[in-house]
């Protein structure tokens, strides 16, 4: 299967109302876990990335690494890989350009894309735009197109009680991010069913929410119309407490 096709199959899954679900992972040997549970496609999370191989998250795993490690879990699996590429590795619109053009060529469907400044604050609407609409333009050497996930850290950055007084600028955001180039719309941080409900009413993108593992459930996000739903740090943290569970039950003589 090319690139190309891949990525049409991947695009296929963003459906509102059925969402795709991607169990976040970190390298090739979770990618064919997840693979093998039945996941129709896959993506990693950038802090699990980071965390598996004693980085912190924000950009601080290498680029090199970031690509090699995408490289590795894209020849172990046969479903399409999308990528946790932060805020696009790249102080301007052409050098996070160039850094996507390095990571197409590992034969991933997509990347996440935020407007987070690594807790610094938001990028303005305009300036994330530019940054997009470079981002979207990148194509593979084969010609493959690359599904823009823009993430809006609004929520993050905003106390829960909070979020209500965020959708407005957000819907206004994922308008300006479709324009740009974005093929879906991602709001973690938001758990409120009635909030996501209009977020996903007013978006032209499929919306894309983070699952915690406390729920809401993902019929719950399906009803409220998501078309996709990803984990985020979730697995990593849930499998390192296992291990971390059966390591102690093994040192204590269980």
């Amino acid at each position: 299967m090319s690139q190309q096709e891949r990525f049409d199959q991947f695009a296929a899954l963003h459906v509102p109302g059925d969402p795709v679900v991607l169990f976040n992972v970190w390298d090739v040997g979770s990618a064919r876990a997840v693979e093998t549970a039945g996941a129709k496609a896959l993506a990693t999370g950038s802090h699990s990335v980071a965390e598996a191989n004693g980085y912190s998250d924000g950009e601080e795993t290498p680029l090199g690494f970031v690509v090699e490690n995408a490289a590795r879990i894209v020849k172990g699996v046969e479903i399409p890989v999308s990528i946790d590429f932060e805020a696009g590795y790249g102080d301007t619109p052409e050098i996070a350009a160039e850094s996507l053009t390095q990571l197409a060529e590992t034969g991933i469907v997509g990347v996440n894309i935020e407007d987070g400044l690594f807790g610094k604050g938001i990028r303005s609407v305009d300036n994330q735009a530019v940054r997009l609409k470079a981002l979207a333009a990148v194509r593979s050497s084969s010609g493959a197109e690359v599904w823009i996930n823009a993430r809006t850290d609004l929520f993050l950055q905003s106390k829960p009680e909070d979020h209500g007084t965020f959708v407005s600028e957000a819907v206004e955001r994922g308008a300006a991010y479709a324009e740009a180039g974005a093929r879906s719309f991602f709001i973690p941080g938001l758990a409120d069913l009635d909030l996501i409900s209009k977020v996903c009413e007013s978006s032209e993108l499929p919306v894309n929410v983070m699952a915690t593992g406390k729920g809401p459930s993902v019929a719950e996000f399906a009803s409220a119309g998501v078309g996709r739903v990803s984990f985020g740090g979730y697995p990593w943290h849930k499998a390192m407490k296992n291990l971390a569970d059966t390591a102690l039950g093994v040192m204590g003589g269980a």
